[in-house]
């Protein structure tokens, strides 16, 4: 019996031993960080568009660096804001840790973005904005700024006999709004020779016939700006066709592949670009912020440039045009 018990004990010591091991090795092993979710939703996942592609490059490498996990969903067609809507109403139920929205419009996309941030989950705007204060912060280029710097570059191109077209984007985007109003400020004492002002729906064949349409309706037409890659690309590629490029001087807004090739074969006088990888990064950045309960800064310009023919080729531009990606 003695045997028994002493046999007993040993196990019971071992036992107790093997516990006390087991803390240890528990202690030991790191807890799994905790991974913040954030959804992402552009106003596209157009492939063609350098400019979401590579805003959408800059969120998916900021949130990499951050150890987040990404989710980006997006209507097909930047006009589609009734889908977009759809997807904010989505992720909300998804329960981020934030939600990272581009406005498909200045209005209309409001009350849900107010869902958001009703719900709690940290709303980040990236490029546009909605016509309430509902957001932690704002990453997006000054477009009046932008639509001005445009507009002064045109002006140099001006005479007593000039038409000035506009081809905008998205009619009621805050983008297509702020921009038009720079341009016009651009232009200065020239506003009263803008003649027309058509939108394109973010569509590059709609924006080509639209051009068609203004040679037709106006043929002594000499300017014209396209507001977004595909207004400016759909104008231009209308201008080389007809073999117009010495009579009509096209500006152009963003910086695909193409407006950079069309710049270089004199179609466009000057593209003033914006810098979508750096506002996707800086949004995911500005959410790591937050999330870690530090303080940021309220609206935040991710700034603008224009590029010529004859400053196309410098180092700080081409860093600018061809951004890093990461492999």
């Amino acid at each position: 019996m003695k045997g028994y018990r002493r046999y007993i004990a040993v196990w019971i010591a071992a036992g107790i031993v093997l516990a006390a091991a087991g803390a240890v090795i528990l202690k030991a092993i790191p807890k799994k960080e905790q991974v913040n979710r954030i959804i992402y939703i552009p106003k596209t996942m157009d492939a063609d568009n350098d400019f979401w592609t590579q805003l959408i490059e800059g969120v998916e490498m900021a949130a990499k660096e951050n150890k987040m996990e990404v989710t980006v969903v997006a209507p097909e067609s930047e006009e589609d804001y009734s889908r977009q809507n759809e997807l904010i109403e989505w992720a909300i139920e998804q329960e981020p840790d934030a939600i990272l929205l581009s406005p498909a419009r200045y209005s209309e996309t409001t009350e849900y973005a107010k869902k958001i941030a009703d719900e709690g989950i940290p709303l980040i705007l990236i490029d546009s904005a909605v016509d309430e204060d509902v957001a932690e912060a704002i990453i997006a280029t000054n477009n009046i700024r932008l639509g001005e710097v445009a507009g002064k570059f045109m002006k140099q191109f001006v005479t007593e006999d000039s038409k000035i077209a506009i081809i905008g984007h998205v009619k009621d985007s805050s983008t297509a709004i702020e921009r038009e109003a720079g341009l016009r400020k651009g232009v200065g004492e020239y506003e009263d020779r803008i003649v027309d002002v058509v939108f394109c729906d973010s569509d590059y064949d709609k924006a080509y016939n639209q051009m068609i349409g203004l040679i037709e309706k106006y043929p002594d037409i000499n300017l014209v700006a396209g507001l977004n890659e595909y207004s400016a690309v759909g104008a231009a590629r209308a201008i080389k066709d007809r073999n117009l490029s010495s009579k009509i001087k096209v500006i152009g807004i963003d910086s695909s592949l193409e407006e950079i090739q069309l710049l270089e074969e004199g179609i466009f006088e000057g593209i003033v670009i914006q810098n979508p990888f750096k506002m996707g990064y800086m949004g995911v950045e500005v959410a790591a912020k937050i999330l870690n309960g530090d303080k940021v800064l309220k609206n935040i310009d991710s700034d603008c440039e224009l590029i010529t023919k004859g400053n196309v080729y410098t180092e700080e531009n081409q860093k600018l045009l061809f951004p890093f990606k990461e492999e």
